[in-house]
Order: structure tokens, then sequence, then C-alpha cells
């Protein structure tokens, strides 16, 4: 694929709530998963700079399907519900957090997951509970601290490094960046991290 941004060709393919309605386990799959409002239907827009791919809101916990969006025929981005935030009755909460564990552990065409976090807000307890099942399923993980421009520089620069040392300790091998939406902060770098899940070569 000599496109230097393969993204651009993503189109929606479906929506699943349950895991009888996923699709054949035979694609390679990588999927976007933070907590609401943390910036990540922003995030898949940029990096495919597609404006509209995903629905953006300035509701919290908009996203209550898993939503596919397929690149190829061959490859797929995985848009998972946000977390933590929804007001949605517990007995819906349980469903998700249970069809995610077992998506993120059982998935085998899942080749990594991007943790979407506020720079301002990273590793809350739901993202830690995120990283603790990418661990436990052996999973790779990268992490965008999105909004990066709501920081001043040093800022920033400090979080990502707190973040990094965190990484390091409590989950190692996962790999972490400073990203804008807004400011295009980090873009290339991300796709960079796709391209090697997706097994792409620009």
């Amino acid at each position: 694929m000599t496109n230097s941004n393969p993204y651009r060709s993503a189109e929606f393919l479906l929506s699943v709530n349950k895991w009888s309605q996923l699709p054949h386990d035979n694609a390679i799959e990588v999927a976007f998963a933070g907590r609401s409002n943390a910036g990540k239907s922003s995030a898949i827009n940029t990096i495919s700079n597609i404006k509209n791919l995903c629905r953006t809101s300035k509701t919290p916990g908009r996203t209550q399907m898993i939503n596919y969006f397929s690149i190829d025929p061959n490859r797929h981005l995985v848009d998972l519900p946000g977390y933590g935030y929804a007001k949605v009755p517990v007995k819906v909460k349980q469903h998700w957090q249970n069809l995610l564990e077992r998506y993120l552990i059982d998935r085998s065409s899942l080749r990594g997951v991007v943790m979407i976090m506020d720079v301002r807000r990273p590793l809350t307890e739901y993202d830690c509970l995120m990283l603790q099942w990418c661990q436990k399923a052996e999973m790779s993980a990268h992490v965008l601290l999105t909004k990066a421009d709501k920081l001043k520089r040093g800022a920033a620069k400090n979080t990502l490094f707190k973040v990094q040392k965190i990484l390091e300790t409590d989950y190692p091998g996962t790999s972490v960046q400073l990203f804008s939406s807004l400011k295009k902060t980090g873009v290339e770098e991300a796709r960079e991290k796709l391209n090697q899940w997706f097994e792409l070569t620009p």
C-alpha cells in the first residue's frame, strides 16, 4: 500500500453490542479504548484524516457500541465503547465490562490496543483496569496522551515522563506519546504504530 496515510480509506463497517455479532476473527484488528470524553473519536478522525468518520459528542458516553471501520478487507479499526464516565445502569456497565475483557483476551485477530487518555487526567482507575487486561492477554498497548495542546509544552513533557515511568514499572512493554487532534501533534507517530500492527509499509 503506497498511500502515506492508509487510514484515509477507512469506512464504517458495522456496530455490535454482543460477542455473537462480531465479524469473523480472521482480519487484523487494532482497537481504540479510552474513558469517555478523553478524545477517542477525535483521535480516530485525525489519524484517518476523515473529519466525521467517528461521531464526536459533547455528551460523554455516547459510544455504546463496538464500532468497526474497514481499512481494507483484511484490516479493521475498532472503536470500543467509552468507559468510566457514562451515566448508564450498573447492569449495562457490567455487560460492557465483561464484553471488553473477553474481547481483549479472546479475540485472536486483535494485534494491539490504542489507549486514549486525557493528558490532564492520565491513568484513571478504568485506564489501569484496561491496561491490566492487556497485560493478562499479553496484548500490546500504546497510549495517546490526548489534548496535549491544553498544557504548556513543559507541563505536557513532564506528564509524558511521569506516565512513561509508571508504565515501565507497572505495565512493561506499553508505549506512550503526546497527541493533539487540534494541533495535529503526534499524528505521524501514531500512524507508524498502527502501521506496525497492521503490517503496512506506507
